[in-house]
Order: C-alpha cells, then sequence, then structure tokens
C-alpha cells in the first residue's frame, strides 16, 4: 500500500493561529522582558537623583573649595591653596577648643540620654493604662522644632531672671550664670539635647523589645530571676544592635549640634559660642568661619575635619560592637 509523503510546510499553522509567536506577541515578550529589567532600577532612581543633587554633588564641590581660597564676597574669584586650608584649622587653637567641646557635649548629652530612654522604655514595655497617650507624651518633646526648645530653655537658664535660677535662690543656692560658665554652659545644652531625644530613643529601644521573644522572660521567670535580672540578662543582650545603632546615631547629632549653642542665650547678643568660646562646637566654629567672617575656603575644610571624625568614630563603634559581640557569642 503506498504512503504519500507530506511535502514540506503542509501541516504549518497559519499566522495568528494559537501557540504561534506572533509580530505583536514577540514584540509584547521584548517589551515585558525590558520592564522586568528596567523597573527596578527606575523605581530607585528617584534616590539616587536626589542623593546625587543635594548629597553627593555638594560633597565634591565642599572638596574643591576646601582646597581653594574662597570669600564670601568674592565667590567667583578662588585660588588654589592645596592643604593650606587644613594646616591653619590644624594649627588654630579654637579649632581644637570646639573639638573638645563637641566632645564634652557629646559625652554628656548621649550617656544619660541613652541610659533614661532605656528606662523609659522597659517601663511603657509592660502593660500599662492608656499605652499610646505615654508613647506621644514622651515622643513630643523630638515633635518639638530646635528653635522653639533652644529659646525656651533658655528662659528657664537665663542669668537675670531665670527660671531655675530663681529655683535655685529659693531653695537658697547662689546665682548661676549657666551660659558664662565653662561648665554650666555645656550642662545647659546637654539638658537642652537629653529633652529633645530621650523620648525618640525610648521608641526605638521600646520597638526592639517587643521584638524579643516571650519565651525567653518565661523561661527566665521559671528560673526564678526577678524583673531587674531579666532585664540585665534578657533584655539588654537582646538590644545590644539596636543600642549600639542609637550611640552611632547620637554621636553623629552631637557632631552636628549647633541650633542649642546658637540659641543658648536667645540669640540676642553678638558672641556666638561663648565669650570664651566655651560652648563653642564644631558646627557653630564653621558657621563663624564661613558666613559670619566670610571665609568659605576655611568653612570647607572645617566641614571636611567633622567628616574624617565621624567616620574614625564611626569606626571605633563598630571595633567595639564587634568586641562585645565576639565576647558574648
Amino acid at each position: 500500500m503506498a504512503t504519500t509523503t507530506p511535502t514540506r510546510g503542509a501541516h504549518t499553522p497559519p499566522p495568528g493561529a494559537v501557540g504561534t509567536p506572533t509580530g505583536r506577541s514577540k514584540w509584547r515578550t521584548r517589551l515585558w522582558r525590558l520592564d522586568d529589567k528596567v523597573s527596578p532600577y527606575a523605581y530607585i532612581s528617584p534616590f539616587f537623583l536626589v542623593f546625587g543633587a543635594f548629597g553627593l554633588y555638594p560633597l565634591i564641590y565642599t572638596g574643591w573649595i576646601a582646597l581653594h581660597r574662597v570669600e564670601m564676597v568674592s565667590m567667583n574669584q578662588s585660588e588654589w591653596v592645596g592643604w593650606g586650608n587644613f594646616d591653619k584649622i590644624l594649627h588654630d587653637s579654637e579649632f581644637w577648643t570646639a573639638v573638645a567641646n563637641t566632645f564634652v557635649i557629646g559625652v554628656i548629652s548621649t550617656v544619660p540620654q541613652l541610659l533614661v530612654a532605656l528606662g523609659l522604655a522597659h517601663l511603657l514595655n509592660y502593660k500599662l493604662r492608656a499605652t499610646t497617650f505615654w508613647r506621644t507624651v514622651i515622643l513630643t518633646p523630638y515633635a518639638t522644632s530646635v528653635a522653639t526648645a533652644a529659646l525656651v530653655f533658655a528662659l528657664v537658664f537665663r542669668a537675670d531672671g531665670g527660671l531655675l535660677n530663681w529655683v535655685l535662690h529659693f531653695v537658697g543656692f547662689g546665682h548661676t550664670n549657666w551660659a558664662n560658665g565653662h561648665w554650666t554652659s555645656k550642662i545647659a545644652i546637654s539638658v537642652i539635647v537629653i529633652w529633645r531625644w530621650t523620648g525618640y530613643n525610648a521608641l526605638i529601644y521600646l520597638a526592639a523589645m517587643q521584638a524579643v521573644p516571650s519565651d525567653l522572660y518565661e523561661a527566665a521567670s521559671i528560673d526564678g530571676a526577678t524583673r531587674w535580672q531579666q532585664f540585665r540578662k534578657v533584655t539588654i543582650p537582646s538590644l545590644r544592635p539596636t543600642i549600639l545603632f542609637t550611640i552611632v546615631i547620637s554621636t553623629i547629632g552631637s557632631m552636628q549640634l549647633f541650633g542649642e549653642p546658637l540659641l543658648l542665650e536667645g540669640g540676642s547678643t553678638g558672641t556666638t559660642g561663648g565669650n570664651q568660646n566655651q560652648y563653642e562646637t564644631l558646627s557653630i566654629y564653621l558657621y563663624n568661619y564661613g558666613w559670619k567672617l566670610g571665609h568659605l575656603g576655611w568653612a570647607a575644610a572645617v566641614a571636611w575635619a567633622m567628616l574624617v571624625l565621624l567616620l574614625l568614630i564611626a569606626l571605633i563603634n563598630w571595633i567595639v560592637g564587634r568586641f562585645v559581640r565576639k565576647s558574648a557569642a
């Protein structure tokens, strides 16, 4: 019986049949693949565009100015000085005074702030009545602008007729000029910082505490551990990464301290940072030389010096955190 061999292409489906890629379907497939590859970059591109325009470009431009002599009155004229601006600030005693003031204010404001925040978070972690109300109350100072807080505390610490001096005089203590004292001015600024940022850090600690598994507390309670022992043996070890994070953030904030010392005396005096630079921070030092005296090259060098100090502090925090993790393991 003879068989017939089908000719080539006899059973080829017509164009448009099911399962046959047409020109339009091929285009849609390519478009879908392109969208799958490009869309993630398109979604994150606004961040990089904004960062490039308002973060990376100012950083590079500041570095360029730091290597030139640029004055406020003639910004279109610049003279290459290389390391000259950095050499000036490193040999300026006022710069090192500002570094010391920044460090001291950072320590006496950060340590009490984080300790109090940890205690408040521990209290809020219990089942209290009106929990939302108390959380809102401790966050209220953070929502207050730095100018408002500084001006209010300037009235509190005012030498003539200030509320704190009135209270101290009422209980038998003498008159204190808070802004002109070397330590009293730093304490006054630290009080403002502690008041503003304690609630913010307390809520961060509270969120971390609520992420700790309840089984750990139940096991510790079965073993007879008290509330204080549970806090030391369970809560603190679980919060080590969060505590390190708040230390780094608070350190960065202390390096950028500007509004509180600027408005300590109510912004009504001509001296910025104190008549003896007793509470002049690095940000105030930069402001004085950049905007009051007009030495933009000098100010840009100070900005880069602050960046280097922040990187060194971050490196120290990282080394300490790594050592603590290894010792706890």
